[in-house]
């Protein structure tokens, strides 16, 4: 397979941000990046606005950090309660997933991914529990989630 080199505009998923030369294949270049204009290809004419676009990748990546920041220290103080149907002894019916939690913050008014809860399995338990939620690389805050029955817990007999 022929590779091409190319020059990225803008940031790219899994591939590179803007200002970064990277090796791809030629049919993705120039079926998808190029006709996109997300990537030019690397020539003499193209290396000189290099400097250009390392200057807004400097200037993006410092205002994701803050906004990330910001984020983190409303997140900080925020405890997500969860109501979940029980059984007999408080036993849940089900547990609680990701989805749930992110529903819950979004009502909070916080726009959060699944890929931004780090090491998430599924809650099966009453009480709270800690979460931790990645927003950058170097951001990273811990939430309490508190699961509650949403019906009166009977006592096994």
């Amino acid at each position: 397979m022929s590779q091409t080199e190319v020059l990225l505009v803008e940031h790219i998923e899994k591939l590179g941000s803007e200002g970064d030369v990277v090796n791809v294949r030629s049919g993705y270049a120039r079926n998808y990046l190029i006709p996109r204009n997300k990537a030019v290809p690397l020539n003499h004419a193209n290396k000189k606005s290099l400097d250009a676009l390392k200057v807004a990748r400097a200037a993006r990546e410092s205002n994701e950090l803050q906004n990330s920041q910001d984020i983190a220290t409303k997140l900080s103080e925020t405890v997500v309660a969860v109501a979940v149907k029980t059984g007999a002894g408080g036993k849940l019916f089900g547990s609680v997933t990701s989805a749930h939690i992110l529903e819950k913050l979004s009502e909070k008014g916080f726009q959060l991914d699944k890929k931004h809860l780090t090491n998430f399995s599924a809650i099966k338990s009453l009480g709270q529990t800690p979460l931790k939620i990645s927003l950058h690389k170097d951001v990273e805050v811990e939430i309490k989630v508190e699961v509650v029955s949403e019906n009166p817990i009977e006592e096994n007999e």
